[in-house]
């Protein structure tokens, strides 16, 4: 088998069998980059490849010595560009940041390093991680590992299309409006979304209020995300709002009998979600799936209605997105160089009131006692991990959704992502799987979403799903034969 399709888990046990030496794996995978990545633009500040096969002869000499940092140990890993890396660009897709190097990694980061893992570089995204479509101005466009004509959604895109055409094994994410699931969805590999507190998203100037966004695990095996999940979660006192468990939860076995396991499907929330045609029958195919290992997949709707639910998001955001952008946005020069989505990001958190947003905060915690509700009938809720197909990436985003009853239009600039904020809002863990093909070969993902702090159990439900879909997961990109 080629080094570059193996599993991350797989390539981990080669190595400290040492069947593989490191510098074999960096080296495969710098050869993948280098054929796959001026098409799709998904690694950006790839670092000095003989600093790198360096660094890979120094992890085979501590293997030779008996030692190993970890799982990752020699593993090459490209971090999102949302995250902080000592000694590497980090530009959150922003010309204002092209040359910001920072001096500290992210913890997520650092603990990814303490694994014995080696950065590469970094992985591309959308201005200050925006909108579901990595594009910016400093690097250009990621494209789809399905169709290079196509966005590769986002904003963990580069990420996504990096693991789909084997440039890595195995990558980080973060997650606010769908981050880690929507990519994921449209380049068929797993991507999750891990319960609010479980990766601690440190150093930070707010440890109290913005929880919403949160890091997490991509890779082409649930097994992998479950392992680099152990890696990036627990407790840091740095964020008093993390979780406190064990993180070596995520290494015990993934297998489970989910026979008799209650699936409900939201499908579009009863025509409330504009969504493309096919996108729905797409995932249902999926849900198929897990009625074959015995799933019991009964159609359901929300108990609380949706368009409270997305007034609420809106609130949040706007505050959130805001406060975010404020340092960028009060000087006039530095604001006329962010894209015009940032700017109204930004102009919409003006002016909101303490009244409004601890309204907005006791509607979102009457929206998460709703959900429990749920969970008193299901054990898990499925949802599309978008509402449409792989769109043109000349497009900034669908201004319009065409429905089988006709077009809809899109009243903000991530309307069209409506689909993913409940999970987000909630705070409840939730995995993207590949859920098979559409028009043009283009892929799709299924949002799992599991009960308050059940990642563990969310990850063994996927990993049996992983079983039933091998001939979906068998369909790669273009050129990898």
């Amino acid at each position: 088998m080629v080094f570059t399709q193996m599993s991350a888990k797989a390539l981990s046990q080669a190595i400290h069998r040492r069947d593989l030496s490191c510098r074999e794996v960096m080296q495969a995978c710098l050869d993948q980059v280098a054929l796959h990545n001026p098409r799709h633009l998904a690694i950006i500040n790839l670092q000095n490849t003989e600093q790198l096969l360096r660094q890979s002869e120094e992890r085979d000499a501590l293997l030779a010595r008996g030692q190993s940092m970890g799982w990752m140990h020699g593993l090459p890993i490209a971090i999102k560009d949302l995250a902080a890396t000592a000694g590497i660009t980090t530009t959150l897709g922003s010309p204002l940041m092209k040359l910001n190097v920072p001096s500290e990694d992210a913890a997520m980061v650092a603990r990814i390093r303490r694994a014995g893992a080696i950065v590469i570089g970094k992985t591309n995204v959308p201005e200050f991680g925006l909108g579901s479509h990595s594009f910016n101005e400093v690097f250009g466009t990621t494209a789809n590992a399905y169709d290079p004509s196509k966005t590769s959604g986002g904003s963990s895109g580069g990420a996504a299309v990096a693991l789909a055409l084997r440039m890595l094994p195995v990558a980080d994410g973060s997650d606010f409006m769908g981050s880690l699931r929507n990519p994921a969805g449209w380049n068929n590999i797993f991507g999750m979304r891990p319960s609010q507190g479980r990766v601690p998203g440190v150093p930070t100037n707010d440890i109290y209020v913005s929880q919403m966004p949160t890091d997490g695990p991509m890779g082409r095996h649930v097994a992998d995300l479950a392992l680099l999940l152990s890696t990036q979660a627990g407790p840091d006192p740095r964020a008093p709002l993390s979780l406190g468990a064990d993180p070596s939860v995520f290494t015990n076995d993934l297998n489970l009998d989910v026979a008799g396991l209650r699936v409900g499907w939201l499908g579009d929330l009863n025509g409330y979600l504009a969504t493309e045609p096919g996108v729905l029958q797409a995932c249902e195919a999926g849900l198929g799936r897990l009625q074959t290992l015995g799933c019991v997949v009964d159609t359901t709707c929300l108990n609380t209605p949706p368009e409270q639910v997305w007034e609420t998001w809106l609130a949040w955001r706007k505050v959130l997105v805001a406060s975010r952008l404020a340092p960028f946005m009060q000087n006039p020069d530095m604001r006329a160089q962010v894209k015009p989505e940032a700017q109204w990001e930004y102009d919409q958190g003006q002016g909101i009131s303490a009244g409004q947003f601890m309204a907005a905060s006791v509607q979102r915690s009457a929206f998460y006692q709703g959900m429990l509700k749920m969970f008193e009938q299901f054990d898990v809720l499925a949802l599309p991990s978008a509402q449409v197909w792989p769109f043109d990436k000349t497009m900034r985003w669908p201004q319009t959704i065409h429905t089988a009853n006709g077009p809809v239009a899109m009243d903000t600039y991530h309307r069209w992502m409506e689909v993913v904020i409940y999970a987000t809002l909630a705070g409840l863990p939730s995995i993207s799987v590949p859920t098979g093909f559409g028009p043009g070969g283009l892929p799709m993902g299924l949002q799992l979403i599991g009960k308050p702090q059940g990642d563990f159990a969310l990850l063994q439900l996927a990993h049996m799903y992983e079983q039933a879909i091998g001939d979906w997961l068998a369909v790669v990109p273009p050129g990898l034969g």
